[in-house]
């Protein structure tokens, strides 16, 4: 099944990333984590649906996607950031294995934090934010999703790193076993990973060689 919906307005969130409000369509429903296959309802783009994460909570009266733009592509992203508000998407039922378990941490690279977004915000407003904590890469501090909004959250159990150019706040190390031995103290609760292909195979690789059981692990299968 398809909804059919409108872009309401868009805005910047960081240099290549966007902030999408649509209508919300009726009887349209999904659980925090869960992605949706978004089509842009022109000719030229109809049959190049991709999929992407609500990051709004649950009972809001809009719908909302954190969206970063691939202009190498040349594809969906591209076309999506130059949308004007008024414009006619479709969007499929929910899909997706991500979903929220139980307290632990999270690791994201770039834009895989999209799909957490809605957890967070979902667990902040229950007030359970502070039990879990948060390891996000990034090239640069420019390229920080919701920056703000995620140190108000995790406060000291987040940490940020920055693997290209780094700056005060920030680690500057890749996320690799060594760096994981060190920062995973508290090793109890589930482990959600999500990123590029490399980031989630190499993550859940030294994970499960540290101990954690397969069935801690959270990701997209």
């Amino acid at each position: 099944m398809q909804f059919q919906t409108t872009l309401l307005m868009s805005q910047f969130v960081t240099h290549d990333v966007k902030r999408f409000v649509l209508e919300r369509p009726e009887g349209f429903s999904f659980t925090p984590g869960q992605g949706v296959e978004l089509v842009i309802d022109e000719p030229r783009w109809r049959e190049e649906g991709r999929p992407f994460t609500p990051t709004c909570l649950t009972d809001d009266r809009v719908l909302e996607f954190t969206i970063k733009r691939y202009p190498d592509h040349a594809g969906v992203t591209d076309r999506l950031h130059t949308l004007a508000p008024g414009a006619r998407l479709l969007i499929s039922e929910p899909f997706g294995t991500i979903s929220y378990k139980g307290p632990g941490t999270f690791l994201a690279a770039g834009a895989g934090i999209t799909p957490f977004l809605a957890i967070f915000r979902q667990q902040a407003r229950k007030g359970g934010q502070s039990r879990s904590r948060l390891l996000f890469s990034n090239k640069t501090p420019d390229d920080v999703i919701y920056e703000k909004e995620l140190r108000h959250y995790f406060g000291v159990n987040a940490l940020f790193t920055c693997t290209r150019v780094s700056g005060p706040g920030y680690d500057d190390r890749r996320i690799d076993r060594d760096f994981l031995e060190e920062w995973l103290v508290d090793r109890s609760g589930y482990f959600y990973v999500c990123g590029p292909e490399i980031f989630l195979t190499e993550v859940t690789t030294a994970l499960q060689e540290m101990g954690i059981k397969a069935e801690s692990l959270v990701f997209e299968e």
